[in-house]
């Protein structure tokens, strides 16, 4: 059986496909103990940590991620690996677990970058007047 999942962070799409196995885990073809930067990997990492190592050894976690900047695609994996694991073991517990230690890690974030307005060189900034 295979679990195919996806996930969503900024402009970054992350595809994760969750089967039986033996614990490892992938990201665009790089194993995770080898993937930079660190921080990312620790961000990566934080569903497989909570999760714990009796789920995390039964399956391998193959995840494609394209778009977006290293720490809009950490977040991308790591939603889709938590989707992933919680639609694969079909695990209340699990879910519960997640969600209360963070709720983004379930569902996609909305929160995109705003738009440039034409005059300015910032979303928002705009220039002064002086003219009293």
């Amino acid at each position: 059986m295979i679990i195919i999942v996806t996930a969503k962070r900024k402009t970054a799409i992350a595809r994760a496909y969750i089967k039986e196995g033996n614990g490892k885990v992938t990201i665009n073809s790089i194993p995770l103990q080898v993937y930079e930067p660190f921080l990312a990997r620790l961000r990566i990492s934080e569903p497989l940590i909570l999760a714990g190592e009796d789920y995390v050894s039964k399956v391998n976690i193959n995840v494609k991620v394209k778009g977006g900047g290293y720490m809009g695609k950490a977040e991308a994996v790591r939603i889709a690996i938590a989707k992933g694991l919680v639609k694969y073991f079909d695990d209340n517990k699990l879910k519960l677990l997640y969600l209360q230690y963070d709720p983004y890690m379930l569902k996609s974030d909305p929160r995109r970058k705003e738009q440039r307005k034409s005059p300015t060189s910032k979303a928002r900034k705009h220039y002064t007047t002086a003219y009293r």
